[in-house]
């Protein structure tokens, strides 16, 4: 059995997909034409990074996220992707946009019985909307966002030294100890339990058991 073949048994053993960080990196939109395209997305603002010949990726301000285009990248028809773009400021990110040479529609919001006209009337975090395309009709849908749904994102975790830092693993190391005992058996996933603990701690929520 090779080394790595006795890796990957042994990540399969320990494994539990939903702890496997899988961050979306690039989405491929269908485009027609390619050049009108990148003018397109650099009109908005979004960098231009460097890909390999024939594919065209671009990152928009402050995303982890890109998304890219070319001649042979997908079969699917051009126009016919959706995708969203998360703003804390939609009046502001609207009114860019809009400087920048590209249409957009009126802003409306989630209402009891369907879209309405305007703003939230109370502002709320994703309600506030608006809609714009690119020149082969793919739509972009601004959603303005200023506080996330419990457990869209994980919360962040920081120590200021790496003294705070070896404090926190032994208390964690401790706490897991506690753990183990509870169980009777040893934990091969400590280092899933560790980061979730720390995590937990420093958020403040309800630590693991």
């Amino acid at each position: 059995m090779s080394t790595t073949e006795v890796r990957s048994n042994d990540l399969a053993e320990g494994a539990d997909v939903k702890n496997i960080d899988m961050k979306l990196e690039v989405v491929v939109i269908p485009v027609s034409d390619v050049d009108r395209a990148k003018e397109f997305y650099g009109r908005l603002g979004w960098r231009v990074d460097v890909t390999p010949p024939g594919v065209v990726q671009l990152t928009p301000h402050g995303s982890a996220s890109s998304v890219q285009f070319g001649t042979t990248l997908t079969t699917a028809t051009p126009g016919s992707g959706k995708g969203y773009l998360i703003v804390s400021d939609i009046v502001a990110a609207r009114d860019a946009i809009v400087a920048a040479g590209v249409e957009v529609g009126e802003i409306f919001h989630s209402g009891p019985d369907g879209p309405a006209p305007g703003l939230d009337p109370e502002r709320r975090t994703y309600r506030s909307r608006a809609v714009f395309n690119d020149p082969d009709g793919n739509e972009w849908l601004l959603q303005e966002v200023t506080t996330r749904l419990p457990g869209r994102v994980e919360a962040e975790t920081t120590y200021g030294s790496s003294s705070d830092l070896a404090n926190a693993m032994r208390r964690a190391a401790a706490a897991h100890g506690e753990h183990e005992k509870r169980t009777g058996e040893a934990d091969v996933n400590w280092p899933d339990w560790y980061a979730e603990y720390m995590v937990a701690e420093q958020a403040g929520t309800e630590l693991p058991l």
